[in-house]
């Protein structure tokens, strides 16, 4: 093992292993979305609505990370300001709030002259929409931090208070990355709770790079797909889109850091519901968790037990080291094929400005089950699994629904 192995923090062990032989029943896991937004921050919706939108549409879990915030203690937010954020026409909030949970579910209250609702806690949540096994709320903060007056945010999950953010304009983006990171972890240390940390949209305002990634050891998790359309999701004409950054941060990582390779979430980030860009839906994770409960699920996520999606459904991810395959099923669907790619990087890659080899398809297969033998020379290989559906409410252009497998085959000196 080397010394730069030995100094990675705790929640990064699981990860420092290649991962064993695994024959996955998806159809038991729990889908959840870990980063969305309610007016306890800068979402445009209660709370209990937005949780009660995702229970209706058989989520099993939601993280609401809201910035640099808990939903506990009290917030009250006067109406003119409630209504200022909804452009669209027809009911606001307030009016959807009451036709839902009934004309005294909201608590109104004057201030200043002005009247407003207080807002409800997590906790009031959980015990109006928790049900055991089937839904659960999870404790969620996007710890917002700021480099060289760039956005550096991390969704950090199944936390019990909020983690203070960096903001250093004097420090890169990368270095605040790093801080933030190590930050995250000693309160894992101090609060003995299993807790994930995954990076949030990195091309947002261009603010975290490939290589930002790659050089930061303590980092293991980012959004290979994010649901807000400002994202910058696909890169542009001289930067790479979120996949290409996770081929480039992998290489690196694995073949010249001894770093493990970064996991991939898929999430909406929603602020919006009332028209205009309404946005949750678009993204999400399926975790083979014990039980739906925050420990569980983040345990799981840990060791690799879960991929992402923005449409298609799996039956079965399997790998095998001993043969080198990669195997997936994929849930059939009426009128609707799917394309498998098989991505990694081979040894010799060429490490210049075009990065030549760096995430090469290196098999498409077509149909509802797709096997890849590897060979030797793979650094890693991932899976990218393209639906010819278009996804229902796309955050761009010709957006068709996928699911992202995460990296096999990997092996850490």
């Amino acid at each position: 093992m080397s010394l730069r192995m030995k100094i990675l923090p705790l929640f990064l062990l699981s990860l420092t292993l290649p991962l064993a032989a695994q024959d996955y029943d998806t159809r038991a896991w729990f889908k959840g979305n870990t980063h969305t937004h309610s007016l306890w921050s800068d979402g445009n919706d209660f709370p209990e609505m937005i949780f009660d939108w995702y229970r209706e549409r058989g989520y099993n879990f939601v993280g609401m990370s809201d910035h640099n915030v808990l939903q506990e203690g009290e917030k009250w937010m006067d109406l003119e300001s409630i209504r200022k954020r909804q452009k669209a026409v027809g009911r606001d909030a307030v009016s959807k709030a009451e036709a839902r949970f009934g004309k005294d579910w909201l608590e109104r209250e004057t201030r200043g002259g002005k009247e407003g609702i207080v807002l409800k806690t997590l906790a009031e949540c959980r015990e109006a929409l928790a049900k055991p096994g089937e839904f659960y709320l999870l404790p969620a903060e996007e710890m917002s931090n700021s480099g060289s007056k760039k956005p550096v945010h991390i969704n950090v999950i199944n936390l019990d208070r909020v983690i203070e953010p960096v903001n250093d304009d004097a420090s890169t983006p990368r270095d605040v990355l790093r801080r933030s990171l190590i930050a995250i972890d000693e309160y894992r240390k101090q609060s003995g709770r299993p807790i994930l940390a995954h990076l949030n949209h990195p091309n947002f305002q261009w603010a975290v790079t490939a290589e930002d990634l790659a050089n930061v050891a303590e980092g293991a998790y980012f959004e290979i797909y994010n649901g807000h359309p400002g994202i910058n999701h696909l890169g542009d004409a001289t930067r790479p889109g979120d996949e290409a950054i996770w081929d480039i941060a992998n290489t690196i990582r694995i073949a010249e850091l001894g770093y493990p390779p970064l996991m991939g979430v898929a999430t909406d980030d929603s602020h919006t519901y009332h028209g205009e860009d309404v946005s949750p839906g678009r993204g999400w994770v399926m975790v083979g968790a014990e039980k739906l409960d925050g420990d569980s699920l983040v345990t799981a996520m840990l060791a690799g037990r879960f991929y992402a999606s923005s449409g298609v459904t799996l039956e079965a991810i399997r790998h095998d080291p001993d043969k080198r395959t990669l195997s997936v099923e994929i849930t059939a669907t009426e009128g609707v094929t799917f394309s498998t790619a098989f991505i990694g990087t081979l040894k010799g890659y060429d490490a210049a400005a075009d990065k030549t080899g760096i995430g090469e398809v290196l098999a498409t297969v077509k149909g509802n089950t797709a096997t890849f033998t590897y060979s030797k020379e793979a650094l890693y290989v991932r899976a990218t699994i393209t639906s010819s559906r278009k996804h229902p409410n796309p955050s761009f252009e010709g957006q068709m629904e996928q699911a992202w497998i995460q990296p096999v085959g990997w092996k850490v000196q």
